[in-house]
This record gives C-alpha cells, structure tokens and sequence, in this order.
C-alpha cells in the first residue's frame, strides 16, 4: 500500500521514517502524551527508532501529524492491526503533544485518514481502544461518529466504525 502525504488546512501528515527520530523521541518521552497508551514514556533515541520501525514493519501506517505553521511534528496517526479478507478492519491509533491539545487538530487529521481507510484501504470497520480514564478520546470518537461497545473489554473502551456510518 503506497501511504500518500495528506494535507488539511492546518497539517500535513506524512509517514514517519527512521529520519523522525529525534521528534519521535521528543513527542513519546513526555509522560502526558503516554499516560492512556499500553507503552511508558520514551527513554531514548533506540527506543524511538523500534517505534518507529515496528510501525513500518506493521500491516498499517503511521502518519507524522506535522503543524505548517510551526513546522513541527504536533503527534501522530494511524492504522494498525491492519486484517484484510471478506470484511477489512483495522485499528486507528492517535496521539497530540501537550502544545497542542484543545486545538481541534486531532480531528481535523483524522477525517481524511479515516477517508482514506474506506476508500483506498478498502475497510469496512475501523476500530479503537481507549482507556476508560481517556475523556478527550472518548468525546473525539464519539464526534466522529465511532459507536462505543456496552461493556469493557482489557479495561478498554472499544469503539468502531463501519464504512456505511461514515459521513465523509
């Protein structure tokens, strides 16, 4: 699958790349940024470059989130857990540095990676976890239209979205 750059108003998402790392271990060290994720806080540049490379190896993508106005990286999106078959799903996963929390920025990167999910990856459902404590995720899902499971699953919230739910 060939990951395209995606360009809104405000951002410009691109695949991260080994050559991220400094901002990649600069963005995960932040134990705020960490703090609903299933990984602790970046320790080191190493450590980066396996998160970064694990995306890369992964069925999915990882998308930089880079803001235009201050040229730097803002967080990150994208899909994992990629399964393809009679009814393709994946997981979207997000995360935004504190500088930019409050912004509305998350949601204005996730409206066309979700876009692309179903048209160009060809998925029906697109899945998230989030941690129950997580309010932020929760309210950002539910505005984009996710349908939340009835019970705790891991102590984990579970949201999904089917291709017919999506408004565009």
């Amino acid at each position: 699958m060939n990951y395209p750059v995606i360009e809104t108003d405000r951002l410009r998402l691109r695949v991260l790349t080994l050559e991220d790392n400094e901002a990649v271990f600069q963005h995960f060290s932040d134990e705020e940024v960490t703090r609903y994720m299933d990984i602790p806080p970046c320790r080191d540049i190493a450590e980066a470059d396996e998160m970064i490379q694990f995306h890369i190896d992964d069925s999915g993508c990882r998308w930089g989130i880079f803001d235009k106005q201050q040229e730097r990286m803002a967080g990150t999106c994208g899909y994992h857990c990629w399964r393809t078959g009679t009814s393709g799903t994946a997981e979207i996963g997000y995360d935004l540095s504190r500088a930019f929390w409050g912004k509305g920025l998350m949601t204005e990167a996730l409206h066309p990676v979700i876009q692309f999910g179903f048209e160009q990856m060809g998925l029906e459902v697109i899945e998230a976890t989030v941690d129950p404590g997580n309010d932020r995720s929760i309210r950002l899902l539910m505005a984009l239209g996710f349908s939340r499971e009835a019970e705790l699953v891991d102590n984990l919230v579970y949201f999904y979205l089917r291709r017919d739910q999506f408004t565009g």
